[in-house]
């Protein structure tokens, strides 16, 4: 009892001094007193704050990483978890689906959670003080290390817990797909919308080959920052597709974005008034993003940027020469009209100037259906570093579209085998053509794969009957331009042709049984 008396009477001195002497003396004493607690501990103490400075505006990254870390890591996987604090926003619980929607994790105040790292135990413990005459809370974390070893320990540590919160964040984080409006006063800009496009590698008929290297290529980049910075390159890629409408352009660069956890910035090119304009949209975009210009033939009449200088430079030299005035002042306006539009050259520097540096983890990726209506300057390696064709169905795609579409239990093995047959004879569909057939047919597999079969086969039929027009037009063509062409008219030519001729009689007494 004698104990608690004086305890009690300790506390009560204590509190009167709290009132009677100055703040900035009791500042000193407590500063004071934490020094001697410090170098009687045999630990090492690290505050992390919500808020960096006095002013407590700008927020502090570190502190996002441990919320991060902590929820992900630690506190969802302990065995006897500290005690938590859930929460589930009004803006999330009055959603459509809010019943799938779980609740946020995170330490609760004053609590601690341990932690291991490289035989070193780590413990972490959430604080949040409530301000003076103020209903505002300054949360911080605070790391406990061992002293002896903390120096060493720490940067280490710290680097371990950035790189986990960066994956947790890339595969949690909401993402949008981003399109830029028209800007009719030079105010460019982008509105977005939630990106939630179902398309994966899981699902794309690709080649496996060739989705085996865009996945490997895709992965070695997003982990490639230190490799980027050792080569001082900087951190982007530029990916090319090209190919016929429907092979499946779109789903892959939506597929590219749900593998690496990336925005998309889908830039309508006819939209962009001005080279400024461009420059001010692509320092909008956001790290870890895809830049996305499609039918890049189509947006902007661009190749002629090239000549149309030639042109210039060459009126230049002659107005200089003969002191034609009206020729210099034609220049001029059409300098001037030009002036006005997105050029060649500012496209260049957007994928990759000085400008397209002023962020980093970015894929510029361009799409056409005719790869040889881009000027050649815009596909060098550097600025469309990977080129990938798209074409129609192969023999491999075609199965797994079959098997996506309508099950594996096709019954049909034949009618599979000659669907497949007819690819190889040369028959094309691209994905989006065997994927209507067999949508429309998605409750009846064999009469899927049956109408998919018949499709393919008349296609091969038209392929030789185009090949027989063609043939029959160069054993008729008598120009004497031809006659002495090789393949072109001729023996070679008649010998060819009846052959073919044998072939259709011989392939039309099949079907007709004889």
């Amino acid at each position: 009892m004698e104990f608690l008396s004086q305890m009690w009477s300790l506390l009560g001195l204590l509190t009167i001094l709290q009132n009677v002497l100055p703040t900035q003396l009791l500042s000193l004493l407590h500063s004071l007193w934490q020094s001697l607690q410090d170098s009687l501990t045999p630990y090492s103490y690290f505050d992390v704050p919500e808020f960096l400075g006095s002013a407590a505006v700008e927020p502090n990254a570190l502190y996002r990483h441990v919320q991060l870390y902590l929820h992900r890591s630690l506190l969802l996987s302990s065995p006897s978890p500290p005690r938590l604090t859930l929460s589930l926003p009004r803006s999330v619980a009055g959603n459509a689906g809010a019943a799938a929607a779980s609740p946020s994790v995170s330490l609760s105040p004053n609590h601690s959670v341990p932690d291991a790292f490289n035989g070193h135990r780590a413990v972490w413990t959430h604080h949040a003080d409530t301000l003076q005459d103020s209903l505002e809370e300054r949360r911080s974390f605070s790391l406990r290390l061992p002293k002896r070893h903390a120096a060493a320990v720490l940067p280490a540590y710290l680097a371990h817990l950035a790189a986990a919160a960066d994956s947790l964040e890339r595969s949690s984080r909401a993402r949008r797909l981003h399109t830029n409006a028209a800007s009719p006063r030079g105010s460019a800009s982008w509105s977005s919308v939630p990106f939630c496009h179902p398309s994966t590698f899981e699902t794309l008929a690709l080649d496996p080959d060739l989705k085996a290297r865009l996945l490997a290529d895709l992965t070695a980049f997003a982990d490639g920052r230190e490799f980027y910075r050792r080569t001082g390159r900087p951190w982007k890629r530029g990916y090319l597709l090209h190919g016929p409408p429907g092979s499946g352009k779109s789903s892959l660069i939506a597929a590219m974005a749900n593998h690496l956890r990336y925005d998309v910035f889908d830039l309508e090119l006819t939209r962009v008034t001005t080279n400024a304009d461009l420059r001010a949209l692509l320092i909008q975009t956001t790290n870890r993003s895809l830049i996305v210009i499609e039918d890049i033939d189509c947006s902007l009449h661009l190749t002629g940027d090239r000549g149309l200088a030639s042109t210039r430079r060459h009126k230049r030299r002659r107005a200089a020469a003969s002191d034609d005035s009206s020729d210099s002042d034609d220049d001029v306006m059409g300098a001037d009209n030009h002036r006005g539009k997105v050029t060649l050259s500012g496209l260049l520097n957007f994928t990759d100037g000085l400008w397209s540096c002023c962020g980093e983890e970015r894929i510029i990726v361009f799409t056409t259906n005719h790869v040889d209506g881009i000027d050649p300057a815009l596909l060098r390696p550097g600025r469309m570093d990977v080129h990938v064709r798209l074409g129609p169905c192969g023999a491999h795609a075609m199965r797994e579209l079959v098997e996506r579409y309508v099950g594996a239990g096709v019954g049909d093995q034949d009618m599979l085998d000659a669907a497949e047959g007819c690819i190889r004879e040369g028959a094309e569909m691209t994905p989006a053509e065997v994927g209507e057939v067999l949508l429309r047919n998605r409750d009846e597999p064999e009469t899927a794969v049956t109408e998919l079969a018949g499709e393919l086969k008349a296609r091969v039929n038209e392929a030789d009957d185009l090949q027989w027009e063609d043939s029959a037009a160069e054993l008729s063509d008598e120009s004497p331009t031809k006659k002495g062409r090789k393949g072109f008219g001729g023996w070679e030519g008649k010998v060819r042709i009846l052959g073919r001729l044998r072939s259709l009689t011989k392939s039309d007494s099949g079907r007709r049984g004889v």
